[in-house]
């Protein structure tokens, strides 16, 4: 099995990425849905070209012995409609000369019980990871521990993934959630799937509903320009992550509601839900979970990995932005400016939203402990309407203010103390994206 055992493709380990031409053994291989409305900004910022990034590569390392070395299943031809699983009506046509593009593939489709015939997207856009579906296993019977308990192993500045549905709060450690990638859940009575691709930086929550279906999802071994490729378990249909669009299979063309989730600090996370629950270590798998497997992969003057194609080149491609949709208009909001301004309060055609920014995340993707890397701050956006009132916010010397009530409020749009203390803004869909994969899927952003 190839080296180039991609976190976001594929792999019992996760490993180390390497640019294609640096790892040995390599194998040749539309936006997320918010509430909201926005017209177009005039972009603030000069585009910016990409430089080379020759020096300080990260290096695969070697796998455990036993782990991560299954080879591939060998070539074998589609499976027949009569072994196909069962879904919905079709949303796309069949396509006539699927087969001659898979025969052109890099991928495997050996195993499969995937209706290629229906795709909205180009075969020659994937690249195999190099491993099995499921290498990376995602967890299906996630085990939570309390606040105390987690408080033993994570450091305040560790960085997880904070989900909040009908009032249950849980946090997701990206120490676990890099090993993973998908978590299957229930949370507040609603199945979701919670995940994150380490090669887009991308934490993802999904609501796993389609009709009357619950689907359970898996790591295909697959990636789209450079982004994980899910598939279900009940109809082996194929998701992109970073949108929940159904892109192969008979889900084609569907699309997954998206759940608001954050990445913050741990630290922020346990002060805003003290009684929460905490995805445990204790997932069947052995893993050293708080080392980065990624060892210097997110160097803003990086290049991304297994992407195809120029990226666009208005920001550097591994600059992280808040990235959302609003009213079918793609945005980003760059850290680099979020970090000198704080708190940006944005409107459009009527609709007034903040972007907050706070220092005190670590990058999962720097140093090779995440507890040691370097600061990258968190954010998160709201609908700067409360109750009836628009607010507009600032940054304080315990957070964020807003004007109007002179309330104190966090990350996660909690008001702590003032007027409004004990009420919440409602949070808008948005990513924390390196720049190269949000523009790869919402090339008609608008940058800030």
């Amino acid at each position: 099995m190839s080296l180039l055992a991609l976190a976001c493709g594929g792999g019992d380990v996760a490993p180390t990425v390497a640019p294609a031409t640096e790892s040995p053994g390599a194998t040749s291989a539309p936006a997320p849905t918010a509430d909201g409305t926005a017209t177009s900004r005039p972009v603030s910022q000069t585009a910016t070209s990409v430089p080379a990034a020759t020096e300080g590569r990260p290096h695969p390392s070697p796998l455990p012995e036993g782990e991560g070395t299954a080879s591939a299943p060998a070539e074998a031809p589609s499976a027949s409609e009569e072994t196909r699983p069962t879904g919905p009506a079709p949303m796309v046509e069949p396509d006539p000369n699927y087969e001659d593009a898979l025969d052109a593939a890099r991928f495997r489709t050996g195993g499969w019980k995937t209706d290629f015939s229906l795709h909205t997207v180009a075969y020659d856009e994937f690249l195999s990871g190099g491993v099995p579906r499921d290498g990376i296993p995602p967890l299906d019977d996630p085990q939570f521990e309390s606040i105390a308990d987690a408080d033993s192993w994570l450091e305040d500045v560790q960085p997880v993934v904070s989900l909040e549905v009908n009032g249950q709060a849980r946090a997701y450690p990206l120490a676990i959630l890099t090993w993973h990638e998908i978590a299957n859940d229930t949370v507040g009575g609603v199945p979701v799937s919670v995940t994150f691709c380490p090669l887009c930086n991308s934490a993802v929550a999904f609501d796993r509903r389609l009709g009357d279906v619950t689907l359970d999802f898996g790591v295909s071994g697959n990636l789209r320009h450079s982004d994980l490729v899910m598939w279900d378990r009940q109809t082996e249909s194929w998701w992109q992550q970073l949108t929940g669009e159904g892109i192969v299979g008979v889900y084609a063309g569907y699309r997954l509601n998206l759940v608001p989730a954050q990445i913050v600090s741990w630290a922020d996370f346990r002060a805003a839900f003290p009684d929460a629950d905490v995805l445990s270590r204790d997932t069947g798998h052995s893993r050293d979970y708080g080392r980065n497997p990624y060892y210097g992969y997110d160097r803003v003057d990086q290049s991304p990995f297994l992407f195809q194609g120029r990226p666009d080149d208005r920001l550097l491609p591994m600059e992280r932005v808040a990235a959302l949709e609003l009213d079918g208009q793609p945005l980003a909001f760059p850290f680099m400016t979020l970090e000198r301004e704080g708190a940006v309060n944005y409107e459009a055609n009527g609709r007034s939203i903040v972007v907050l920014f706070q220092p005190g995340t670590a990058s999962a993707l720097d140093q090779s402990r995440i507890a040691e890397s370097r600061d990258v701050g968190a954010t998160g956006v709201f609908d700067a309407e409360l109750d009836g009132q628009m607010l507009t916010f600032r940054v304080s010397a315990d957070g964020f203010a807003d004007d109007q009530t002179g309330s104190v409020w966090n990350v996660l749009g909690q008001a702590v103390s003032g007027p409004l203390a004990g009420q919440s803004l409602t949070p808008i869909v948005h990513g924390n994206h390196f720049w190269f994969a949000w523009a790869a899927y919402a090339p008609e952003t608008v940058v800030y």
